[in-house]
């Protein structure tokens, strides 16, 4: 079972990492750079209020999700860690 969930967090964070570098124009070697802390809104300028629409779009539709007005918030945004783990637990879901 751990393997299993180690393959499918994989997979989630690979897809995460694509969709910041395609939605946002970021580079391959930035976004590889990122870990657990690595600040998103208010730390990367490409990350405006706008762009967060074209991230949450990208994110359902790559993801297979439906993220709920409700469930977007500073704290989902706020670093590389608490967007995977948003991530993680949608795809879960579904």
């Amino acid at each position: 079972m751990t393997t299993t969930m180690t393959t499918h967090t994989a997979a989630i964070d690979l897809k995460l990492r694509a969709i910041l570098r395609d939605v946002l124009g970021l580079d391959d070697a930035q976004v590889a750079g990122f870990d657990a802390d690595t600040g998103l809104f208010g730390h990367l300028p490409e990350l405006d209020s706008m762009a967060v629409a074209g991230l949450l779009t990208e994110l359902e539709d790559r993801l297979d999700i439906t993220i709920d007005d409700d469930e977007v918030d500073g704290e989902m945004l706020e670093t590389y860690g608490s967007l995977l783990a948003f991530a993680e637990a949608k795809a879960a879901e579904g």
